[in-house]
């Protein structure tokens, strides 16, 4: 029998199931206990990516 990785309503494409699966495991694997600690870590990551890119709001394409 044919096994899905994802639900009939999604597709494959896009899996709102999918995705929160492979946020668990993200945290999991990053040691992230809670939703709070979990939105910081991501705040502080993508903050560094912004400084990196020289604080600019609006990039080139």
């Amino acid at each position: 029998a044919k096994v899905a990785h994802f639900c009939s309503m999604c597709g494959p494409k896009f899996c709102s199931m999918k995705i929160s699966h492979e946020v668990r495991e993200y945290a999991a694997e990053h040691g992230l206990n809670g939703d709070q600690e979990a939105i910081m870590k991501g705040m502080e990551e993508q903050a560094e990516k912004f400084r990196q890119k020289g604080s600019e709001l609006y990039q080139e394409v």
